[in-house]
């Protein structure tokens, strides 16, 4: 399975630069301004990242709490088409306290790809609902507006319900499947080489590309071991706030120049965007 989808010489880079559950005031690196997720695009693009994972913070509040504004995720989708060649995903995770018919608008914004968790898991003391008819309601959206999914997956259960998802509505916009294991939640998958291994064992066939995150302690070492396995990284401060012991992030581009030098040490180097976008099969929207 892992050498059906062994992608040769490069690897896809995801930063994922903010996520929904941490403050700023906590981590004031954090991009809670257009502006700022701007300049973390561009910085993160020089560094080798190809695809961004977009949650959006409502600037107009002094907090910045996330939000699934359609107005806010559409400006931010803009903002960086217009500043970068990076892939921009959308998440329709955003926060575990978001309602599920919020989280189907988010495709109203444009983007070229956007998450799709397979499955419902505990998530520290919350939970992060998925049900199946809200699986199947994303991924037919996603096909009609052609949008390219990216199937996070966080346990081992959520992988027969890709299967199933695959088997029951075909394949995705662009006939590519390219998977995300997040592994290190407290309440899913740990993060551990052997969970990881498990994961990849069992991928359906539809499968043409896969990546892995680390949350927390586990990112260096789910880093590596997915290098090494023949897999692609998704990095950022979403997934980790600590570069190194009591050091913690200052920048998302860190995280994104340590996994390039990584890669780059493997001989692996980074995709371009262009690379990525022909990987995954996703639609070039920039004209538009």
């Amino acid at each position: 399975m892992m050498g059906a989808m062994s992608t040769g010489a490069s690897t896809l880079i995801t930063v994922a630069p903010t996520g929904a559950e941490t403050a700023k005031v906590d981590a004031p690196g954090l991009p809670a301004s257009p502006e700022e997720l701007v300049e973390t695009a561009v910085r993160c693009q020089e560094a080798g990242a190809s695809l961004i994972h977009v949650h959006v913070r409502d600037h107009r509040d002094p907090q910045r709490p996330p939000t699934l504004d359609v107005g806010l995720l559409r400006e931010a989708v803009v903002a960086v088409r217009e500043t970068t060649d990076l892939i921009v995903q959308l998440s329709t995770g955003g926060s575990v306290h978001d309602p599920l018919e919020h989280r189907l608008k988010v495709l109203d914004a444009d983007p070229d790809s956007c998450s799709l968790t397979c499955g419902t898991s505990n998530f520290g003391e919350d939970v992060f609902l998925n049900p199946w008819g809200f699986m199947v309601d994303l991924y037919r959206l996603s096909q009609e507006r052609e949008i390219v999914p990216e199937f996070e997956l966080f346990d081992l259960g959520q992988v027969h319900s890709l299967r199933r998802l695959l088997d029951t509505h075909g394949l995705p916009f662009g006939g590519k499947v390219h998977v995300d294991l997040v592994l290190g939640v407290p309440g899913a998958w740990p993060g551990t080489a052997e969970a990881l291994m498990a994961g990849l064992a069992a991928l359906p066939p539809q499968v043409t590309s896969w990546s892995a995150t680390g949350i927390g302690r586990s990112h260096l070492p789910i880093l590596a071991l997915a290098l090494g396995a023949g897999g692609h990284v998704r990095v950022g401060m979403e997934d980790n706030l600590v570069y190194a012991k009591g050091r913690p992030v200052e920048h998302n581009a860190e995280l994104v120049s340590r996994a390039a030098e990584v890669a780059a040490l493997l001989q692996r180097p980074p995709m371009t965007p262009a690379q990525a976008r022909e990987m995954l099969g996703i639609k070039d929207r920039r004209g538009r």
